[in-house]
């Protein structure tokens, strides 16, 4: 399959996203699902069947157009070869589906779940499916933040040991935690955009 294509949107002297095209990858009951909810503001996306195709939804958001594409599940502790079909053609399908491209990827990981050896390396195989350029527009999602309690997320991505701090690395440190239980708080999915931007003007000036 061709590499996914990302193309930013160039305001008059900074890079600003007047659209963000956004896709949701990982494994099953990590809180895609919610996250899309909490993303878009509305209930959008089914948080009680399982997604086994991709599933598009759009909105206006903090007054841009949003998009959002939730790609089908993992169980997290099945590497790729254990993976139906059809999951894998819907996790390659997922990028070309907000044409021209994606701008973020979002890995959306379980804050109260220990991210083992065994799910990195499933990761990193279903990622595989996409092109290597995929991490460098790859931001980890924590879900359930309201488990972390006073707990910074510093402090636990340091605690989790050297799988979940690869992964971290590997999307060049960006991640961010939301609260599917607090979806009135709109400052996260804020955050979560100022950090989208931020991550698109450096590519922007790596590219330039």
């Amino acid at each position: 399959m061709a590499a996914p294509t990302f193309i930013p949107h160039l305001g008059d002297d900074t890079l600003h996203l007047s659209e963000l095209r956004i896709v949701l990858l990982g494994y099953r009951r990590a809180g895609k699902s919610s996250s899309g909810n909490t993303i878009l503001g509305r209930e959008e996306f089914d948080t009680v069947g399982r997604t086994a195709q991709c599933v598009k939804k759009q909105g206006q958001v903090a007054g841009r157009q949003v998009t959002v594409v939730e790609a089908p599940g993992w169980w997290v502790n099945h590497q790729l070869e254990q993976s139906p079909e059809l999951t894998k053609h819907e996790i390659e399908l997922s990028v070309s589906l907000c044409p021209p491209g994606p701008h973020a990827l979002l890995l959306v990981i379980r804050v109260d779940k220990s991210f083992t050896e065994t799910h990195r390396r499933s990761l990193h195989e279903h990622l595989e499916l996409l092109s290597e350029r995929v991490w460098s527009h790859s931001i980890v999602l924590f879900t359930w933040g309201d488990l972390l309690g006073d707990t910074p997320i510093e402090q636990h991505i340091e605690s989790e040991g050297e799988s979940l701090q690869w992964l971290v690395e590997k999307c060049g440190n960006r991640y961010h935690v939301l609260n599917n239980q607090k979806r009135e708080d709109h400052m996260q999915v804020t955050q979560l955009m100022e950090k989208i931007e931020e991550m698109m003007v450096i590519l922007f000036i790596c590219q330039s």
